[in-house]
Parts: C-alpha cells; structure tokens; sequence
C-alpha cells in the first residue's frame, strides 16, 4: 500500500480523483485499500468514502492541518491522523466533517502551532518539540531523561495526572486541547560523514560534533550539557543539512526520519533516547467549546481510540517498516537505505544521564523549571513526570501498556 503512488498510480492520478471526489474522501478512501491498488479501485473508494462522508449536511467542518503528513508516509509513521478523522465523522455520522491538508499545504512543522492558535486550522498534527517555539509550555515533557522508555511515555498520556501536569496548563496557557500522540525517545541521527566510521558505542564519541535541534528550549540544556552543540534548523532544512555535511546528525527520532525520507543520508541512528519524541495532534480551545456536549464526548472517545491504535501499529512499524531494532529486519526502510540501528548500552545511557538530567545536574535546569512550574500551578513537573514514568515496570512492552480514558480519572 505504502508504494502504491509511486508504483501503481501516479500523483497526478491521484489529483484527478481528489478534484472529483474531494483530497480528504480520496485520502481516507486510499489508506483502506490494500493489496494492487489501480485507478479504478481508488476512484471507487474514494466514491464510496464521499458517499458516505456527504450523505449528511455537517453542523461542524474542522480543517486539520498535518505538517508534511500524508496517506504513504502515516504508514510509516503511524500518527493517526486518518484514523482520528474518519472514526469522528463515523462516530457522530456525519455531524462533524473533517477536511484533512496534510503536504504541509497549509503548516508545517514550525508554523501548525500558530496556525492553531490563530484558528485559521481547527486541528494540528506536529511534534511537541516544533511546536515549542509558538507554544512554550510543551517544554514540560522535555526534561532529560525523564521517560525510561516508550512504554513510560504512553503510560504518562493515558494518566489521569496528564490532566494536571500537561494538558489543563496547555488550555489555559495557549489555547490547545492536546488529544493524542505517537511517542518515541529521541536519539542522534548521524549524516553520511558517520558513513565508514564504526558503530557508536561510547557517548564521548559524540561530544563536540554539531546537531540540529528543534524548537524545545530544554531540549537545548541538554544538548548543550552533552557538548553536541545544538544548532537550529528547520525541519524541511535538515535533510540537507545532513546531505551536505553542515551537521554532524540531528536529534529526532526513527520513524521521523524514515517517513521524512531522511534514510539515504542517515548512516547510524545512536539510540541515546535523551528525551521524549511526541507526534501529537491537538486541536484549538475555541472549536472544541464550540462543539455541543456530546460532539465534545465523541472527540475525546475518537482521540482515545486514535491513541489506542497507534499505540500497537506504530510500534510495529517501528520493527517491521522502519527498521528499528536489533536484528534489522530485511526490506525496512533503513536496510534498504544502509542506515545502521545503534543501540547504546544501558551503562551508556546512564552516563550521559548523570552529565545532563535535572536529578543530577539541576542548576542549568532551574530557571525553566520553576517557570514551568509556576504555568503548572506551583506542581513540581519533573518530578510529578519522573515519578508517574517509573510506575511501570521498566521491561514493560509499548503494547502492554493499559489504555485509559485519561479525562476520566
């Protein structure tokens, strides 16, 4: 399926059966197909989905704008965007119409936050860190070493305690219902320089080399503590960054660079999970209050479900289409490219945490912290984080993780 443009139709195609039956009816209508997919077969789907999306006149049509998101690529990183959309306007038949504009036609990765806040879009997919720039508060799940494991990640937004320690600050502060997220742990993504050079096995082979950094002011402290002198460049700028050799690697994570097409210039992804890796959607304050009660309810029981979802298809493709993981498995996107999956030791890790976490090296951390806590309400945010992270056991498999209506304590 993942192929299918570039194999079976073409983009035009695509176009054409998106100006007759709408981009939104086409897409959702394409990531349904499997198997050989022709043009006859999308035209049909995407006739079939617009039937069944336009046989009701909407009360509500929400835009949602997806950064560089799009059918091909929310396979590989499987943020749910689609699957959010098309389970809404089931589950409220039709009450609420969702127009998705993923291609970074209407914001990307730096400007969906804004975008957002200024209601020109209703609902935004971007990461956290990106949208840190437009919305400072997002800082709070940026702490080093705060989450041990992707597992800890999901365990944190399905907790009731989310509530208080991320997603209330975020509707107070910037206008920003935070509904679900795919979650990783960022590492280094080292350019073709890294090429020849051996796996990276000791984090002092990383200290002085030059990396891109993203919009999190926390995610700076670290990087700087860590000597990888964090330089800032856009997302959209990076694979030529990387391309030309003007950084070292980038801090991001797998799925991002496989679904960015990052891999041909990516030579070892370092496993150094230093900080979290959220590809979120959040929705503006005033459409949500906008909504009638039980349109209210149906957003937050499709969020759930979205959440729950990518939850095991997303770590699943992390293995099985990324490439992530020890083996590699034959045909994912890094073998195809040569790009190496390098795990750091647990001892590794440990070191690099006693050089840059709050728990270790506080003082560089403080004038952020007591700012975030003070948004937060006086609540000691890495703390809270730190200790609702390490509920779990720290062998706990992503996919074990119990899913939990957050909202409803």
């Amino acid at each position: 399926m993942k192929d299918f443009i570039s194999e079976k139709i073409s983009r035009r195609d695509l176009m054409r059966v998106a100006g007759q039956y709408g981009l939104t009816s086409t897409l959702l209508g394409a990531s349904a197909l499997t198997g050989i997919i022709t043009l006859p077969r999308l035209a049909e789907a995407a006739n079939s989905t617009y039937n069944k999306r336009f046989k009701h006149q909407p009360k509500h049509t929400l835009k949602f704008g997806a950064a560089g998101f799009n059918e091909r690529n929310l396979l590989i990183e499987r943020a749910g965007c689609l699957e959010f959309t098309r389970d809404l306007e089931e589950r409220t038949d039709g009450e609420i119409r969702v127009e998705f504009i993923g291609d970074n036609q209407i914001c990307g990765q730096l400007s969906c936050v804004e975008k957002t806040q200024q209601g020109i879009v209703d609902i935004y997919a971007a990461s956290t860190q990106n949208s840190a720039g437009g919305a400072p508060y997002y800082n709070v799940l940026d702490y080093a070493y705060q989450f041990p494991t992707r597992a800890s990640l999901y365990h944190f937004l399905y907790h009731p305690s989310s509530e208080q320690i991320l997603r209330e600050p975020l509707r107070r502060i910037h206008g920003l219902h935070f509904l679900f997220s795919v979650a990783q742990l960022r590492g280094l993504m080292m350019g073709l320089k890294w090429k020849d050079r051996p796996d990276v096995t000791r984090i002092e082979q990383l200290f002085g080399t030059k990396n891109r950094v993203t919009g999190t002011q926390l995610g700076r402290i670290a990087m700087n503590l860590l000597n990888l002198n964090p330089t800032p460049i856009a997302w959209e700028e990076t694979l030529d960054g990387l391309k030309q050799g003007l950084i070292d690697g980038a801090e991001t994570w797998s799925s991002a660079v496989a679904y960015a097409n990052m891999s041909p210039v990516v030579s070892q992804v370092i496993d150094l999970r230093f900080f979290s890796g959220f590809e979120h959607t959040a929705m503006n304050v005033k459409s949500f209050d906008a909504l009638a009660p039980h349109l209210q309810d149906a957003v937050m029981e499709s969020a759930y479900f979205t959440q729950a979802l990518i939850q095991g298809a997303h770590e699943a493709a992390l293995v099985n289409t990324v490439g992530h993981s020890v083996p590699q498995l034959p045909n994912t996107i890094f073998v195809k490219n040569n790009t190496r999956f390098v795990p750091l030791s647990d001892a590794e890790r440990q070191k690099a945490a006693e050089l840059c976490a709050p728990e270790y090296v506080p003082k560089p951390w403080e004038q952020w912290r007591e700012r975030i806590n003070n948004w937060a309400g006086g609540i000691d945010t890495y703390t809270e984080v730190h200790r609702i992270a390490r509920e779990i056991p720290a062998d706990t498999l992503v996919e074990n993780v119990e899913p939990r209506r957050w909202w409803k304590g």
